[in-house]
């Protein structure tokens, strides 16, 4: 007896522990949810602004229409109604109010004032209305496949919006009404109301001014060779900022194409941080920077900068024939060296450097400008891109990745890692936003520029520069040279494959610049997937960075370069 009973006590001094401290919080919401109905009020979803204060994306005020069935008193007057009022099926919408076993009932969110005022002259019971916010995009297309859009509770569901989400969003608040067993309002009772605390803002690196003029360089480019699509990216050498992002095709990411999914899918992706391309002859950069940096370190493996590399248009490795773009007739592409090889794009000559600097000094460049690798951007579902492990590459595979074979690269990708090359020799992680602040513009988290690693040295950044500065002023991109001023650049034409081998006259053309290139304050990139009626990244991509950097010049009011 005595043990039965001092079991029942420690049972129940057990079980009133359990229900007094370890389950209150949760017994006591339960508890309030039954005696209690809540009619939400919708936090203000934080803006997101350009590193002016340029508003990209804001909120506009709305309201969200409720019914809460058990307070119904005339369930075929309501329905009757708000079928009316917000076209809905009345047969549906009387049966879903006449057997439903929720409290709540939502009819229609982001309602504009009228019809609410519309609805408040109905004087229905049981039917309530809160406030709502509907996400506006005031520049319509601008930054359509970065900013992402909202779902229709707000929350982001991708690019920026969604990345950024547990700032942006915000806690709602809401009305507590007391009610009944049976969930009716109790007459005579206050609601009481819990305030809604308002996202924060997100403010980016983009800048508007650079913005505009990115989407109408790729508008232009999209206009006249009707690719698949084409991209620019801008960012600033030094810090990684992402200045700008502009894609085509496009849409308005106030009407987004939701009703057909295949065509939303396909714009709302970022191809400038989630598409794969092999980049081509931009990539030499790359493998010029491998070799200058290890002849500047004493490697004896690299070749000198005056090394004058053989004439031949092939280079046989592993049984494989690789070949130049040129047929080097009447003397071309003789007596190269490193300058001439970028000047001239000649395969050859580079895969020369990367049999002399072997695999694994080869692969220490690779990875270490994060190829193979996300670069960390702020920014949901980034590509790796594709890089052969160092253990299954041949010599054949290091030969085609030193120019831009084998490999398979990410837009960010490259201008990231060609940003290290040209800023000095530091890889910067690439950024889109600066700074949360809250609506009083109250700093509440910065984000400062971030550095990875040293990958070259300041000399060999410098030695670089001055090459890919040849490239423009007399070389392959000339097409991007700007009187008065010192822009360096590559060219990139690089062949498609579809199903394991290459596809016939389908190319993706790149250039890739920065300026001035004696202390680089930007960088752009642009991507142009099989454009029609091109020919090379020289006479396709590279106008589109001049007219970028012109405009720049033209915006930012850059005085030209003085000796």
């Amino acid at each position: 007896m005595i043990i039965a009973v001092t079991f029942i006590f420690l049972f129940m001094i057990g079980r009133l522990f359990v229900v007094q401290v370890a389950q209150s919080d949760f017994l006591q919401e339960k508890a309030v949810d039954q005696w209690t109905r809540e009619l939400p009020v919708k936090a203000s979803r934080g803006l997101i602004i350009d590193v002016n204060g340029n508003v990209l994306a804001t909120g506009s005020e709305c309201y969200a229409v409720f019914v809460r069935p058990r307070c119904v008193t005339d369930a075929k007057t309501v329905a009757s109604a708000l079928s009316e009022i917000f076209s809905l099926d009345e047969s549906t919408l009387y049966d879903k109010i006449s057997t439903a076993k929720s409290s709540e009932i939502t009819v229609a969110r982001q309602v504009d004032k009228s019809t609410v005022e519309r609805l408040g002259e109905q004087d229905l019971d049981g039917v309530y209305y809160s406030t709502d916010n509907a996400r506006v995009y005031p520049y319509e297309e601008l930054m359509c496949s970065v900013l992402g859009i909202t779902a229709t509770d707000g929350s982001g569901i991708y690019g920026l919006e969604k990345y950024y989400d547990k700032y942006l969003k915000g806690k709602d608040g809401g009305f507590l009404y007391e009610a009944d067993l049976v969930g009716k309002d109790i007459e005579g009772k206050t609601p009481s109301y819990v305030e809604a605390t308002d996202g924060f803002n997100v403010r980016l690196n983009i800048d508007l001014e650079v913005q505009k003029i990115a989407e109408a360089a790729v508008a232009g480019v999209y206009s006249a060779y009707t690719p698949k699509s084409a991209s620019v990216i801008v960012l600033q050498p030094s810090t990684g900022k992402i200045l700008a992002v502009a894609t085509a095709p496009d849409f308005s990411l106030n009407d987004p194409p939701k009703d057909d999914t295949a065509l939303f899918n396909k714009l709302i992706r970022s191809p400038v941080i989630v598409d794969s391309y092999e980049p081509g002859s931009t990539f030499k950069t790359v493998t010029a920077a491998a070799d200058i940096n290890e002849f500047l370190s004493g490697n004896a493996s690299a070749l000198s900068l005056d090394h004058v590399f053989n004439a031949s248009r092939f280079r046989t490795v592993g049984g494989r024939q690789i070949k130049c773009w040129s047929t080097h007739a009447n003397g071309k592409h003789a007596n190269e060296r490193l300058a001439e090889a970028l000047n001239n794009s000649c395969n050859p000559c580079f895969v020369d450097i990367a049999l002399s600097l072997g695999k694994r000094a080869m692969y220490g460049y690779i990875e270490g400008l994060n190829f193979g690798k996300v670069t960390g951007v702020d920014f949901p579902g980034e590509a790796s891109g594709m890089l052969l492990p160092l253990s299954a590459v041949t010599d054949g595979d290091i030969a085609r990745i030193s120019f831009g074979q084998t490999i398979a690269v990410t837009p960010l990708q490259l201008a990231a890692s060609t940003a290290a090359l040209v800023n000095g020799g530091t890889y910067m992680t690439p950024c889109f936003a600066s700074e949360i602040t809250d609506k009083n513009g109250k700093t509440i988290e910065v984000f400062p520029p971030k550095a990875v690693r040293r990958v070259i040295t300041e000399k060999a950044s410098e030695i670089l520069r001055g090459y890919l500065e040849q490239v423009v002023a007399v070389g392959s991109g000339n097409k991007a040279y700007i009187e008065g001023y010192r822009v360096g650049g590559k060219t990139g034409t690089a062949q498609k494959y579809e199903n394991g081998v290459i596809a016939q006259g389908k190319y993706v053309m790149s250039f890739i610049g920065f300026f001035p290139s004696q202390a680089p304050e930007y960088l752009a990139l642009c991507v142009v997937d099989e454009p029609v009626g091109g020919q090379y990244g020289s006479t396709v991509a590279a106008p589109v960075v001049k007219e970028v950097f012109e405009k720049i010049i033209s915006a930012k009011k850059i005085a030209p370069y003085a000796a």
